[in-house]
């Protein structure tokens, strides 16, 4: 059933729409993580980030299950026509921001494209707390984020679910480590919660961290290794089942703020399809595994 309507996603609804504003170049929106002619525009004065350009599009086209081949020729495109916003550099080498490199490791391995720059990156830019931090780049942090951490780990499991290489594995279970002492939730040194992002059920959420994108990550990592679940998810799991409605949904909390080409999900206070696929995934294979926790 699931495949007949994975199926779809290049020839009916959003996924059908987003194919259809790919332009002649490869990219969408004339920019690789920023639409053209957005610095110094208007538009760079509003809340949050625009959400058009190529990265974007590409990690939902990838994510929501289309078949690679429904972008045939678009590696070649983007390495012949696009270069990041910074310094220019070209595409499927990445940049020096670590959710950026994620987004591209992902979708680079599943378009064929050659990333083996980036497979060198990210062992090289841990942090020696275990995880990562967009902003360490640039010299402002030398702690770790929730959000670039949990981004990339992301990009390293889903490299390897479309490779089967294992070379990030060590890399990637670090970052996992910094996470789980944590418990996805609470400050290290305090054991104060993190912040409201934790705990709030947004999608799509795009590069910011959840509990509840955690824990997919994790069952996603999980699966694929044939371990069972980590105890230490257990303060996460329980925010879910707190989190859903009598119903038995899971309701938008925020919306990130941005241009979008369309909305793919319902207002704050709505019952969400999609965090409700989220919550019901990760509960039933809690559940399921319950026995045999770490």
């Amino acid at each position: 059933m699931w495949k007949t309507t994975r199926a779809q996603v290049a020839t009916t609804g959003y996924g059908a729409d987003l194919l259809s504003r790919q332009g002649v170049d490869g990219q969408w929106a004339g920019g690789a993580f920023f639409p053209a002619g957005f610095f110094g525009s208007a538009e760079a004065d509003q809340p949050g980030q625009p959400w058009t350009a190529t990265t974007w599009v590409l990690k939902d086209l990838r994510e929501w299950g289309l078949n690679a081949e429904a972008l045939a020729g678009t590696a070649e495109k983007l390495a012949s026509n696009s270069t990041w916003e910074y310094e220019d550099l070209p595409y499927w080498g990445g940049e020096v921001d670590v959710c950026i490199n994620s987004f591209t490791l992902a979708t680079g391995a599943w378009l064929g494209a050659d990333v083996s720059r980036l497979i060198d990156w990210f062992p090289a830019h841990r942090l020696a707390d275990g995880g990562w931090n967009c902003e360490a780049e640039e010299g402002d942090s030398k702690r770790s984020s929730f959000h670039s951490t949990l981004n990339a780990v992301r990009g390293m499991l889903s490299y390897e679910q479309i490779t089967g290489d294992t070379s990030l594995r060590v890399a990637r279970h670090g970052g996992e480590e910094y996470l789980l002492k944590r418990r996805l939730l609470y400050r290290q040194t305090t054991g104060e919660l993190v912040g409201e992002f934790a705990w709030q059920l947004v999608y799509p959420n795009r590069h910011r961290y959840s509990a509840l994108a955690a824990l997919e990550h994790f069952r996603d990592a999980a699966l694929l290794e044939g371990t069972p679940p980590d105890a230490r998810l257990s303060a996460a799991i329980g925010m879910i089942r707190a989190a859903r409605a009598p119903d038995g949904t899971w309701q938008q909390q925020a919306r990130l703020p941005g241009q979008t080409w369309f909305d793919v999900d319902v207002p704050p206070g709505e019952p969400s399809k999609w965090l409700t696929l989220w919550g019901l995934r990760v509960l039933q294979w809690w559940d399921s595994e319950a026995s045999a926790l770490r």
